[in-house]
């Protein structure tokens, strides 16, 4: 059978399930498959080196990613275990572990979901080579985003790359379909099907054993798993109603906390769509404002499927590679530590740096000022993000960032350069999240908070601040960043499309 075959014919005596971005064992479709057509059955997660290393030869030993995943594989384990079977953890190279495992077993099938990443696309489809060669079958299903890449068309039969008419098709198909498309993944557990690996086989190992450490700690707030997860989710259905209302608001709670979990599918995205959907359906217009963040997930999934070469650092516009960025190590510095003299800019990059998190309001501000008022490569605050987001998913993360630059599909026009300042007085007004992340600005009245350098001097006495020393002051001048950037900018404004983008709002990094 094909990497992509439903599956049929004879029933498997052992399957492997492989876990990848879907830690969990509820609604589960590669699980599913696998339990209808297997006598038995044994769930394997690889610590992949080819993904592992790089974080390792960056000097990433405290990565909260890997603690995460780590943590949600003993949840998971620990489960299996009081269902009578346990998980096999290998460490290795994908090509070479997984069929390893397979031969050893003698398993005649494996099981997983497709990743659209290039990268992971590559990876796939050399690890069903080698599984082919030894005679066991390989079956992807389409598990991490509600509809897959190749669902939507447009009238053109093209790939969408403008987010309101993918909506509206999305919505339509669910209409169509009465949200089939949402519909749970039933695993029957069956514990004597549950295959306990034998005792020479590999087990979770400590974070120290992969070469990380084990010290490392996952900011509050965020706890792994499917419990993690539910818990998660439970605290923001009570507040899903305010969501459209209070969003944008980074000092208040009102985003639902769970992109970690989707992003390591310790909750399914079909479980939360399902409420979300049913919920817009009766009226809630903060569930059908949520459920448009879960589509434009979908979307630019489906928008890297169709164009791998943005992971590249390829602009989806190509017109956008023809921008001359500033070449400026000590900015971008300053703007990845938080030392820029704008609060708000600050506060949300240290918080990254402390927490791995970042609200998304925030990130399409920081990204707005890397590109627009400094002048920088986008692609260099992506891999930023790439690196330190807890939360980071290559499709999403990719077209955020093209969207804060105007080169992506759907992106804000060239000529839209959010101000600082302005972003600051109105999602933070009274300063609550500033001061969070910024503790020498705790003193600053509610008005010099967001612009310290055009506060009086008495102001700055009172609060013990000195700028230059105890918090710097801008590096750049708004007003003149944007003059720069709208002549740099110039070798594109004549490209096709670039009008400002219905969907409102814009990027779901």
């Amino acid at each position: 059978m094909s990497a992509t075959s439903p599956v049929s014919g004879a029933a498997v005596d052992l399957g492997l399930v492989w876990l990848r971005r879907d830690l969990r064992l509820h609604d589960h479709t590669a699980l599913q498959h696998a339990l209808a057509v297997c006598r038995r059955v044994q769930l394997v997660f690889l610590f992949d080196t080819e993904i592992l290393q790089p974080l390792l030869d960056a000097g990433l030993r405290g990565d909260r990613r890997v603690r995460f995943i780590h943590d949600s594989l003993a949840e998971l384990d620990a489960a299996l275990r009081r269902l009578g079977g346990a998980l096999c953890v290998l460490h290795g190279r994908a090509e070479h572990a997984l069929p390893e495992l397979a031969g050893r077993l003698s398993a005649q099938a494996v099981f997983t979901h497709h990743d659209y990443e290039p990268q992971a696309r590559r990876r796939d489809a050399a690890v069903a080579g080698e599984l082919a060669g030894r005679g066991v079958e390989f079956h992807a299903f389409d598990d991490q985003v509600m509809l897959p890449p190749t669902a939507l068309r447009t009238g053109q039969g093209r790939p969408y790359s403008v987010f309101t008419p993918y909506r509206n098709a999305w919505m339509a198909r669910m209409r169509s379909e009465a949200g089939a498309a949402l519909d749970e993944r039933v695993c029957a557990l069956d514990a004597q099907r549950l295959l306990a690996p034998p005792q020479d086989l590999p087990t979770l190992p400590r974070l120290a054993q992969i070469g990380f450490d084990a010290a490392s700690e996952l900011p509050p707030g965020i706890e792994p798993g499917r419990r993690g997860a539910l818990r998660a989710w439970e605290s923001f259905q009570a507040r899903l109603h305010d969501y459209a209302a209070q969003r944008d608001y980074p000092a208040r709670e009102a985003t639902s906390g769970l992109s970690v979990h989707l992003r390591f599918g310790t909750i399914s995205v079909r479980e939360l769509g399902r409420h979300a959907w049913q919920a817009a359906q009766r009226g809630n217009d903060g569930a059908q404002t949520w459920l448009s963040e879960l589509i434009w997930r979908d979307f630019y999934a489906q928008v890297l499927h169709h164009r791998p070469d943005l992971a590249q650092g390829r602009s989806f516009r190509a017109a956008y590679d023809r921008i001359e960025w500033a070449d400026d190590p000590q900015l971008l510095q300053a703007w990845c530590e938080g030392r820029t003299g704008y609060p708000l800019v600050d506060a949300a990059m240290r918080e990254l740096l402390h927490s791995g998190r970042m609200h998304n309001r925030l990130r399409m501000v920081v990204a707005s000022f890397l590109c627009k008022d400094l002048g920088i490569d986008w692609r260099l605050g992506e891999a930023h993000f790439a690196r330190h987001l807890l939360d980071f998913d290559l499709a999403s993360n990719n077209g955020g960032w093209q969207w804060a630059s105007s080169s992506g599909c759907d992106a804000q026009p060239w000529f839209r350069i959010f101000n600082p300042l302005e972003q600051s007085r109105r999602f933070d007004p009274d300063g609550h999240y500033i001061r969070r992340q910024l503790p020498e600005l705790r003193l600053l009245d509610a008005r010099a908070i967001h612009a310290p350098w055009l506060a009086a001097p008495a102001a700055l006495q009172a609060a013990g601040l000195r700028l230059g020393r105890d918090y710097p002051l801008p590096v750049v001048d708004h007003a003149e960043a944007r003059r720069r950037t709208l002549a740099r900018y110039a070798v594109a404004r004549d490209d096709v499309g670039q009008a400002p983008g219905a969907a409102g709002q814009g990027a779901l990094f």
